[in-house]
Protein backbone atom coordinates (compact mmCIF):
# COMPACT_ATOMS: atom_id res chain seq x y z
CA UNK A 1 0.00 0.00 0.00
CA UNK A 2 2.80 2.39 0.90
CA UNK A 3 4.47 1.63 -2.45
CA UNK A 4 1.27 2.50 -4.31
CA UNK A 5 0.99 5.79 -2.41
CA UNK A 6 4.64 6.61 -3.12
CA UNK A 7 4.18 5.89 -6.85
CA UNK A 8 0.98 7.93 -6.93
CA UNK A 9 2.76 10.90 -5.35
CA UNK A 10 5.58 10.54 -7.86
CA UNK A 11 3.02 10.47 -10.69
CA UNK A 12 1.49 13.69 -9.41
CA UNK A 13 4.92 15.34 -9.25
CA UNK A 14 5.71 14.41 -12.85
CA UNK A 15 2.17 15.05 -14.03
CA UNK A 16 2.18 18.56 -12.56
CA UNK A 17 4.83 19.67 -15.06
CA UNK A 18 3.28 17.73 -17.95
CA UNK A 19 -0.04 19.43 -17.27
CA UNK A 20 1.41 22.95 -17.32
CA UNK A 21 3.36 22.15 -20.46
CA UNK A 22 0.46 20.52 -22.31
CA UNK A 23 -2.00 23.26 -21.31
CA UNK A 24 0.07 25.69 -23.34
CA UNK A 25 0.11 23.39 -26.35
CA UNK A 26 -3.63 22.78 -26.26
CA UNK A 27 -4.39 26.49 -25.76
CA UNK A 28 -2.37 27.45 -28.83
CA UNK A 29 -4.04 24.76 -30.91
CA UNK A 30 -7.51 25.61 -29.67
CA UNK A 31 -7.24 29.32 -30.47
CA UNK A 32 -4.94 29.38 -33.52
CA UNK A 33 -5.27 25.82 -34.87
CA UNK A 34 -1.50 25.47 -35.14
CA UNK A 35 1.03 23.13 -33.54
CA UNK A 36 4.09 24.89 -32.12
CA UNK A 37 7.09 22.56 -31.95
CA UNK A 38 9.20 25.44 -30.58
CA UNK A 39 7.04 25.47 -27.44
CA UNK A 40 9.62 23.30 -25.67
CA UNK A 41 12.29 25.95 -26.15
CA UNK A 42 10.31 28.49 -24.14
CA UNK A 43 10.29 25.90 -21.35
CA UNK A 44 14.03 25.33 -21.80
CA UNK A 45 14.92 29.06 -21.86
CA UNK A 46 13.14 29.63 -18.55
CA UNK A 47 14.75 26.59 -16.90
CA UNK A 48 18.21 27.51 -18.22
CA UNK A 49 17.86 31.10 -17.01
CA UNK A 50 16.97 29.86 -13.53
CA UNK A 51 19.79 27.32 -13.53
CA UNK A 52 22.29 30.01 -14.54
CA UNK A 53 21.01 32.85 -12.35
CA UNK A 54 20.39 31.07 -9.03
CA UNK A 55 24.02 29.98 -8.42
CA UNK A 56 25.26 33.39 -9.56
CA UNK A 57 22.90 35.32 -7.29
CA UNK A 58 23.52 32.98 -4.35
CA UNK A 59 27.26 33.26 -4.91
CA UNK A 60 26.94 37.03 -4.61
CA UNK A 61 25.38 36.81 -1.16
CA UNK A 62 21.65 36.64 -1.90
CA UNK A 63 19.74 34.01 0.15
CA UNK A 64 18.72 30.99 -1.89
CA UNK A 65 14.94 31.52 -1.85
CA UNK A 66 15.03 35.20 -2.95
CA UNK A 67 17.67 34.22 -5.51
CA UNK A 68 15.36 31.55 -6.93
CA UNK A 69 12.31 33.83 -6.99
CA UNK A 70 14.27 36.61 -8.71
CA UNK A 71 15.75 34.15 -11.20
CA UNK A 72 12.31 32.64 -11.88
CA UNK A 73 10.81 36.07 -12.60
CA UNK A 74 13.70 36.85 -14.94
CA UNK A 75 13.51 33.48 -16.69
CA UNK A 76 9.76 33.75 -17.20
CA UNK A 77 10.14 37.31 -18.54
CA UNK A 78 12.84 36.25 -21.02
CA UNK A 79 10.81 33.24 -22.20
CA UNK A 80 7.66 35.31 -22.67
CA UNK A 81 9.62 37.98 -24.56
CA UNK A 82 10.87 35.21 -26.85
CA UNK A 83 7.30 33.95 -27.23
CA UNK A 84 6.12 37.44 -28.20
CA UNK A 85 8.94 37.70 -30.75
CA UNK A 86 7.98 34.31 -32.20
CA UNK A 87 4.37 35.38 -32.55
CA UNK A 88 4.95 38.87 -33.97
CA UNK A 89 7.60 37.84 -36.49
CA UNK A 90 6.21 34.44 -37.44
CA UNK A 91 3.13 32.72 -36.12
CA UNK A 92 0.71 35.62 -36.60
CA UNK A 93 1.14 35.14 -40.34
CA UNK A 94 0.24 31.43 -40.16
CA UNK A 95 -2.90 31.40 -38.01
CA UNK A 96 -5.05 28.34 -38.77
CA UNK A 97 -2.39 27.19 -41.26
CA UNK A 98 -1.16 23.79 -40.10
CA UNK A 99 1.36 23.28 -42.90
CA UNK A 100 2.86 26.78 -42.77
CA UNK A 101 3.07 26.81 -38.96
CA UNK A 102 4.61 23.33 -38.98
CA UNK A 103 7.41 24.43 -41.32
CA UNK A 104 7.95 27.63 -39.34
CA UNK A 105 8.10 25.87 -35.98
CA UNK A 106 10.57 23.25 -37.26
CA UNK A 107 12.80 26.07 -38.50
CA UNK A 108 12.57 27.76 -35.10
CA UNK A 109 13.47 24.49 -33.37
CA UNK A 110 16.67 24.20 -35.41
CA UNK A 111 17.50 27.87 -34.82
CA UNK A 112 16.91 27.78 -31.07
CA UNK A 113 18.80 24.49 -30.67
CA UNK A 114 21.89 26.16 -32.07
CA UNK A 115 21.45 29.39 -30.14
CA UNK A 116 20.91 27.68 -26.76
CA UNK A 117 23.93 25.42 -27.25
CA UNK A 118 26.03 28.44 -28.22
CA UNK A 119 24.89 30.56 -25.27
CA UNK A 120 24.70 27.97 -22.49
CA UNK A 121 27.00 25.23 -23.77
CA UNK A 122 26.22 21.52 -23.65
CA UNK A 123 26.92 20.99 -19.95
CA UNK A 124 24.12 20.20 -17.52
CA UNK A 125 23.31 22.80 -14.86
CA UNK A 126 22.04 21.68 -11.44
CA UNK A 127 20.12 24.16 -9.29
CA UNK A 128 20.79 24.31 -5.53
CA UNK A 129 18.01 22.94 -3.32
CA UNK A 130 15.47 25.66 -2.57
CA UNK A 131 13.32 23.91 0.06
CA UNK A 132 15.41 21.32 1.94
CA UNK A 133 13.92 18.40 3.81
CA UNK A 134 11.10 15.91 3.26
CA UNK A 135 7.56 15.43 4.49
CA UNK A 136 5.49 12.27 4.95
CA UNK A 137 2.05 11.84 3.37
CA UNK A 138 0.21 8.64 4.38
CA UNK A 139 3.57 7.04 5.12
CA UNK A 140 5.15 7.99 1.79
CA UNK A 141 8.04 10.44 1.66
CA UNK A 142 8.16 13.45 -0.65
CA UNK A 143 10.74 16.21 -0.69
CA UNK A 144 9.60 19.70 0.23
CA UNK A 145 10.91 20.87 -3.15
CA UNK A 146 8.67 18.50 -5.10
CA UNK A 147 5.73 19.14 -2.80
CA UNK A 148 6.07 22.88 -3.48
CA UNK A 149 6.19 22.10 -7.22
CA UNK A 150 2.91 20.16 -7.01
CA UNK A 151 1.15 22.87 -5.00
CA UNK A 152 2.32 25.59 -7.41
CA UNK A 153 1.21 23.58 -10.45
CA UNK A 154 -2.21 22.88 -8.91
CA UNK A 155 -2.73 26.56 -8.10
CA UNK A 156 -1.67 27.66 -11.60
CA UNK A 157 -3.88 25.06 -13.29
CA UNK A 158 -6.87 25.97 -11.10
CA UNK A 159 -6.33 29.68 -11.80
CA UNK A 160 -6.19 29.07 -15.55
CA UNK A 161 -9.33 26.93 -15.48
CA UNK A 162 -11.14 29.59 -13.45
CA UNK A 163 -9.98 32.32 -15.83
CA UNK A 164 -11.13 30.38 -18.90
CA UNK A 165 -14.56 29.69 -17.45
CA UNK A 166 -15.30 32.86 -15.45
CA UNK A 167 -13.54 35.84 -17.02
CA UNK A 168 -14.45 37.78 -20.14
CA UNK A 169 -11.09 37.01 -21.75
CA UNK A 170 -11.42 33.32 -20.96
CA UNK A 171 -14.91 33.11 -22.42
CA UNK A 172 -13.71 34.91 -25.56
CA UNK A 173 -10.82 32.44 -25.92
CA UNK A 174 -13.21 29.51 -25.57
CA UNK A 175 -15.58 31.02 -28.13
CA UNK A 176 -12.75 31.46 -30.62
CA UNK A 177 -11.61 27.90 -29.95
CA UNK A 178 -15.07 26.48 -30.66
CA UNK A 179 -15.90 28.56 -33.77
CA UNK A 180 -13.69 31.53 -34.62
CA UNK A 181 -15.93 32.81 -37.41
CA UNK A 182 -19.02 32.87 -35.20
CA UNK A 183 -16.96 34.53 -32.46
CA UNK A 184 -15.83 37.25 -34.87
CA UNK A 185 -19.43 37.86 -35.93
CA UNK A 186 -20.20 38.48 -32.24
CA UNK A 187 -17.53 41.20 -32.15
CA UNK A 188 -14.67 39.22 -30.61
CA UNK A 189 -11.33 40.46 -32.07
CA UNK A 190 -9.71 37.26 -33.32
CA UNK A 191 -6.18 38.61 -33.76
CA UNK A 192 -6.16 39.97 -30.22
CA UNK A 193 -7.41 36.64 -28.88
CA UNK A 194 -4.75 34.78 -30.85
CA UNK A 195 -2.03 36.94 -29.31
CA UNK A 196 -3.52 36.52 -25.82
CA UNK A 197 -3.74 32.75 -26.21
CA UNK A 198 -0.18 32.49 -27.52
CA UNK A 199 1.22 34.60 -24.69
CA UNK A 200 -0.70 32.71 -22.00
CA UNK A 201 0.66 29.47 -23.47
CA UNK A 202 4.18 30.92 -23.49
CA UNK A 203 3.75 31.93 -19.84
CA UNK A 204 2.64 28.41 -18.90
CA UNK A 205 5.71 26.90 -20.58
CA UNK A 206 7.95 29.43 -18.83
CA UNK A 207 6.34 28.72 -15.45
CA UNK A 208 6.79 24.98 -15.96
CA UNK A 209 10.47 25.50 -16.79
CA UNK A 210 11.08 27.68 -13.74
CA UNK A 211 9.32 25.18 -11.46
CA UNK A 212 11.09 22.08 -12.78
CA UNK A 213 14.61 23.58 -12.74
CA UNK A 214 15.32 22.90 -9.01
CA UNK A 215 14.23 19.24 -9.18
CA UNK A 216 15.99 18.08 -12.34
CA UNK A 217 19.22 18.46 -14.28
CA UNK A 218 18.85 21.35 -16.72
CA UNK A 219 20.43 21.30 -20.18
CA UNK A 220 19.74 23.08 -23.51
CA UNK A 221 17.86 20.01 -24.78
CA UNK A 222 15.57 19.66 -21.76
CA UNK A 223 12.57 20.92 -23.72
CA UNK A 224 12.64 18.08 -26.28
CA UNK A 225 11.58 15.29 -23.91
CA UNK A 226 8.85 17.39 -22.32
CA UNK A 227 7.64 18.42 -25.77
CA UNK A 228 7.09 14.80 -26.78
CA UNK A 229 5.32 13.94 -23.52
CA UNK A 230 3.27 17.16 -23.77
CA UNK A 231 2.09 16.29 -27.27
CA UNK A 232 1.19 12.78 -26.17
CA UNK A 233 -0.83 14.24 -23.29
CA UNK A 234 -2.83 16.58 -25.52
CA UNK A 235 -3.38 13.87 -28.14
CA UNK A 236 -4.71 11.47 -25.50
CA UNK A 237 -6.82 14.14 -23.80
CA UNK A 238 -7.96 15.82 -27.01
CA UNK A 239 -6.41 18.71 -28.91
CA UNK A 240 -7.96 22.00 -27.83
CA UNK A 241 -9.46 20.61 -24.61
CA UNK A 242 -8.15 22.05 -21.33
CA UNK A 243 -9.65 19.25 -19.16
CA UNK A 244 -8.27 16.81 -21.73
CA UNK A 245 -4.75 18.21 -21.33
CA UNK A 246 -5.01 17.76 -17.56
CA UNK A 247 -6.31 14.21 -17.90
CA UNK A 248 -3.72 13.35 -20.55
CA UNK A 249 -0.85 14.72 -18.45
CA UNK A 250 -1.90 12.60 -15.47
CA UNK A 251 -2.30 9.50 -17.66
CA UNK A 252 1.15 9.86 -19.19
CA UNK A 253 2.78 10.50 -15.79
CA UNK A 254 1.02 7.51 -14.20
CA UNK A 255 2.03 5.09 -16.96
CA UNK A 256 5.60 6.41 -16.93
CA UNK A 257 5.91 6.09 -13.14
CA UNK A 258 4.19 2.74 -12.55
CA UNK A 259 5.64 1.22 -15.72
CA UNK A 260 9.20 2.24 -14.82
CA UNK A 261 8.81 0.81 -11.30
CA UNK A 262 7.22 -2.53 -12.13
CA UNK A 263 8.99 -3.09 -15.47
CA UNK A 264 11.60 -0.68 -16.86
CA UNK A 265 11.68 2.81 -18.45
CA UNK A 266 11.76 1.37 -21.99
CA UNK A 267 8.61 -0.67 -21.37
CA UNK A 268 6.94 2.40 -19.88
CA UNK A 269 7.75 4.42 -23.01
CA UNK A 270 6.34 1.68 -25.24
CA UNK A 271 3.21 1.56 -23.07
CA UNK A 272 2.71 5.32 -23.48
CA UNK A 273 2.77 5.05 -27.27
CA UNK A 274 0.46 2.02 -27.17
CA UNK A 275 -1.93 4.13 -25.11
CA UNK A 276 -1.89 6.81 -27.81
CA UNK A 277 -2.65 4.24 -30.51
CA UNK A 278 -5.48 2.69 -28.47
CA UNK A 279 -7.06 6.06 -27.71
CA UNK A 280 -6.87 7.24 -31.32
CA UNK A 281 -8.44 4.00 -32.56
CA UNK A 282 -11.41 4.43 -30.24
CA UNK A 283 -11.53 8.23 -30.00
CA UNK A 284 -9.71 9.83 -32.98
CA UNK A 285 -10.11 13.31 -31.45
CA UNK A 286 -8.92 12.23 -28.00
CA UNK A 287 -10.82 11.39 -24.83
CA UNK A 288 -12.30 14.87 -24.38
CA UNK A 289 -11.59 16.35 -27.81
CA UNK A 290 -14.10 18.20 -29.92
CA UNK A 291 -14.30 19.26 -33.53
Amino acid sequence: MQTAIQLTLTSLQIGAVYILFSLGLTLIFGVMRIVNFAHGHLFAVSALAVAWAVPWLAGNGLPILPAYLLAAVGGIAVAMALGLLMYVTGFRFFQRDMVGSFILSIGLVLLFDGVLLKVFGGAVRPVPEIFPGTISIFGAAITNQRFALCIAAILITASLYWALTRTKLGKALRAVSIDHEAAMLQGIPYNRMALAGFMIASGLAALAGALIAPVTIVSPVIGADYLIKGFIAVIVGGLGSVPGAILGGLFVAAIETFGSFYFDPSSATVAIFLLVIAVLLVRPKGLLGHG
